[in-house]
């Protein structure tokens, strides 16, 4: 272990413990260094956590299906500034206004999720299933007036790529993204074990149909949530709108991409309400929100993604850093709005003292 990862190993292991996660693995890429990763302890039921933990990421899979949506884009096969009746015409979400860039930035006015009248959560539920519960839902408000954070949004993305590429999505995500960037990813049950993660609030707990633990979630594929991968996959996703994978996207596309695509629009994620929240076309840019996941000491510009699951990759090149983390414990207990932060102004310390070091 450098001496970089383990100073950083001292700073966090407390703030864990605080928030009673078990375990928790990290990989940091800093500029001109090879990615190092940092393994704390155990996932929720005792099993010792490796490099090569694979974990559900959640929300993070949103970086994975935009990355998909950007590379058609600069292949030709789609615009973002179409409207979306062009591609999804039976969706009742294709209305005046709603284009592929707002689906991406949230700003299409669609609801957080499907009714659950339209895809009840049983042990029949399918991607198929919800794919037409997204395009059976309807607009929640006039599109370009709220950045309200939407899975039914990137179901529809899913969608979309599924009919440009003429395949399922799954298949059609490891073709544009997971092989390309050399990445250990998962749509639906991975070939080894997961990772569990600890306190999980769902009714269906403990059971075979429990959220992010069980076969049955991963079965769903879900284009918004349902990837499996580990923390140096994590980061690459993210690192991939940063320029390091070379000829993935264009260039203006990376520009493009973590710029804010949200005009001066107050936004929600969840319970989280900002009066100002840029967007990008996939990445979450910092800007100054609070509270935040990310350390208000990252940049105005830097970018990422968290996830429900208890997880965060997130990008600040003017420091040239990134990092992707994910801890074995949910993160509606709180516990990563409260110490995700903290995690992230760890590694921006222990970069800096480096930097002046050198």
């Amino acid at each position: 272990m450098s001496q970089f990862m383990a100073r950083l190993k001292a700073d966090i292991e407390e703030p864990l413990r605080i928030a009673r996660v078990p375990g928790l693995v990290l990989a940091v890429a800093r500029e001109g260094q090879p990615v190092e990763q940092l393994v704390i302890g155990v996932d929720a039921v005792g099993t010792p956590l490796a490099q090569d933990s694979l974990f559900p990421v959640a929300s993070i899979t949103k970086l994975a299906t935009a990355l998909a949506v950007l590379r058609l884009r600069d292949d030709g096969a789609l615009r973002l500034d179409d409207p979306i009746v062009r591609y999804l015409p039976e969706a009742a979400a294709a209305q005046p206004g709603v284009t592929v860039r707002k689906l991406l930035c949230h700003t299409a006015g669609l609801p957080t999720d499907v009714s659950a009248n339209l895809a009840p959560y049983t042990a029949r539920l399918s991607w198929p299933i919800l794919a037409r519960a997204c395009l059976e839902t309807e607009l929640s408000h006039r599109p370009a007036t709220l950045v309200l954070y939407s899975n039914v949004g990137y179901g529809l993305l899913g969608e979309i790529v599924e009919r440009q590429m003429g395949q399922p999505f799954a298949q059609a995500l490891r073709e544009l993204v997971m092989d390309p960037l050399e990445v250990e990813a998962y749509l639906g049950v991975p070939h080894r074990p997961t990772a569990r993660v600890a306190d999980v609030r769902s009714s269906h707990h403990g059971t075979d149909l429990e959220p992010y633990n069980s076969d049955f979630w991963l079965s769903l594929a879900l284009p918004y949530g349902g990837l499996v991968t580990t923390m140096e996959g994590a980061l690459a996703l993210v690192q991939a709108f940063n320029g390091k994978a070379e000829e993935f996207l264009r260039t203006t596309t990376l520009l493009e991409a973590t710029r804010n695509q949200a005009g001066e629009l107050a936004g929600r994620s969840g319970l989280l309400q900002w009066p100002f929240c840029p967007w990008g076309l996939g990445p979450e840019l910092r800007d100054a929100k609070t509270p935040h996941w990310s350390p208000p000491e990252a940049s105005a510009e830097s970018f990422g993604h968290a996830g429900a699951s208890g997880c965060l990759a997130w990008c600040d090149s003017s420091a040239g850093v990134a990092w992707a983390f994910h801890g074995a414990r949910v993160a509606d207990t709180g516990w990563l709005l409260r110490r995700g932060a903290a995690i992230g102004a760890a590694i921006l310390k222990r970069v800096g003292e480096e930097s002046r070091q050198n």
